[in-house]
């Protein structure tokens, strides 16, 4: 079996029971499902149930998979309004398990993989669903940074312009092909880049319904899971990834990205874009957004770049799930829906 989804038991069970108050063993491993970026295991011990989160093997991209940064930011919000799992322990030594990972809670909720909610009864529910996904959003967007300790947590300048120079570089790092539309986009998004407003908040990175836990009654969310891409940036950022992922078609498998473009929302009881938006600007104290076709555009593109890093992966052998091949047909359609917001 793959290094990606094993690990070396005997050395992790030594290395936590040393390292972890209260920890204690025997232990067993079984990989989750899904999770095309770090591989995430549960950790049944003596002492309770845990997650571990780690790099995948191999040579990685710069700046990719930084686990750390992941643990770092779950770590500052315990004390605050996001829900996040508790984090246990960080360990930067790779001759461990072969790379960099981190422990935490394991939290005994739902994740809805379909953002469609289909196995919800009612359409009051799934929008009450939508609503809480919004108001967790603004909660993040509210962190005091400061409080927080994470005033470090990302570099300054023009937010959109750093993400574009770096998801720019990581797509050129890893492009299989020439893809026109991808090419007309990033020229796209250089030309029409937004003046620096000086919107500074942390964000996620890949907020998604599927990257929330709710409770069992599915009222709450109980832990915002994958900070791996959380930086301190653009709130608004945040919101078009949201409304990005819930446009895109439908998908045949839930360990490849898929949205619900082709159903009518409203009839479902989800909230159009135009009521996301409407709600998150309730939430936050302001009146309108504008350049969202920016914000839009540079949302496909920025998911289009790490689908190529996946299927780059893939190639590789380092992909840490068996759907990663299917990911690389994703990158021109994704650039094509850009075209909407762009021509």
């Amino acid at each position: 079996m793959s290094q990606v989804n094993t690990l070396d038991e005997a050395r992790l069970l030594a290395h936590l029971e040393a390292n972890v108050d209260g920890f204690a063993g025997p232990i067993s491993v079984s990989k989750f499902a899904g999770g095309q970026s770090n591989p995430t295991f549960k950790i049944d011990a003596a002492s309770g149930s845990y997650v571990l989160r780690r790099q995948p093997p191999g040579e990685l991209l710069k700046s990719a998979h930084a686990v750390d940064r992941e643990y770092r930011v779950i770590k500052a919000l315990a004390d605050s309004d996001v829900p996040v799992a508790k984090a246990y322990h960080l360990c930067e030594d790779r001759d461990v398990i072969g790379s960099m990972f981190y422990l935490m809670e394991f939290c005994e909720g739902n994740i809805h993989w379909g953002p469609e909610l289909e196995e919800i009864e009612t359409r009051e529910q799934r929008g009450q669903m939508y609503d809480e996904l919004i108001k967790v959003l603004a909660a993040i967007h509210s962190v005091d940074l400061e409080k927080a300790g994470l005033t470090d947590y990302g570099r300054p300048g023009n937010y959109f312009q750093r993400q574009l120079d770096r998801w720019s570089a990581q797509y050129r790092a890893s492009e299989l092909e020439n893809i026109d539309e991808m090419e007309r986009l990033m020229l796209w998004l250089g030309d029409n880049m937004p003046a620096d407003d000086g919107k500074v908040t942390l964000v996620h990175g890949d907020y998604r319904l599927d990257n929330l836990m709710y409770a069992k009654d599915n009222t709450k969310v109980i832990a915002v899971l994958d900070w791996e891409l959380s930086t301190l940036g653009h709130p608004y950022a945040d919101l078009a990834y949201v409304i990005m992922g819930m446009k895109l078609p439908a998908s045949q498998s839930k360990n490849v990205v898929g949205g619900i473009g082709n159903i009518d929302w409203a009839s479902h009881g989800i909230p159009t874009e135009e009521m996301i938006v409407e709600r998150y600007c309730a939430l936050m104290g302001i009146d309108k957004i504008g350049n969202w076709n920016f914000f839009m555009a540079f949302s496909f593109f920025r998911l289009a770049a790490i689908c190529q890093g996946v299927a780059k992966r893939a190639v590789d052998g380092n992909a840490s799930n068996a759907a990663a091949d299917g990911v690389a047909g994703l990158v021109r359609p994704l650039a094509e829906l850009a075209m909407d917001y762009i021509d």
